[in-house]
């Protein structure tokens, strides 16, 4: 039973960094201000202003949220989640679902052209993170567990979004 518990550890850390980012400084602002990329990238300055500083140091500097410790990881009310920097709409409580992980979770956009896949290399993993097509801001990232009909597992930082509830 010990040699079980002393290998269920490094498995329990590893699936908690899953959704969380600690970029490196050469990845850090290389989205959010390429208007090549992303036709209403913005310089980090302007994002300062518009943006809570939860939202900023999660959408600019990539960062992650405590889990189980932020606002829509257990929020079970019918609306939608909208970007916080744009107010576009990118997910709908209709695709969310419990993953366990401390953060919300979707299994599907509510339009895939509003999000963009990007590869991210960050703490020595190979993620696909998910960006918001119009700015290259950071949302969280995707994974290939989520349940049916997708099977995939958006995983996205609270702090990302703004919550408007149905009314």
């Amino acid at each position: 039973m010990k040699k079980f518990n002393f290998l269920m550890i490094p498995l329990l850390a590893l699936a908690l960094n899953a959704c969380s980012q600690n970029p490196s400084s050469q990845q850090k602002n290389r989205s959010s201000e390429d208007t090549n990329l992303y036709p209403d990238a913005k310089p980090a300055q302007y994002w300062k202003k518009i943006l809570s500083p939860q939202a900023y140091e999660i959408m600019v500097n990539k960062g992650t949220e405590t889990p189980f410790k932020n606002p829509y990881w257990d929020n079970h009310k019918k609306g939608v989640y909208v970007s916080a920097a744009t107010g576009k709409p990118l997910f709908s409580s209709e695709a969310k679902f419990e993953s366990g992980t401390g953060w919300p979770s979707f299994f599907k956009p509510i339009d895939e052209k509003l999000i963009k896949i990007v590869s991210d290399t960050s703490d020595g993993m190979v993620r696909d993170e998910v960006v918001e097509a119009s700015t290259g801001l950071h949302l969280g990232h995707v994974f290939d567990d989520g349940p049916l009909p997708t099977g995939k597992r958006y995983c996205m930082d609270s702090y990302a979004f703004k919550f408007v509830p149905v009314k």
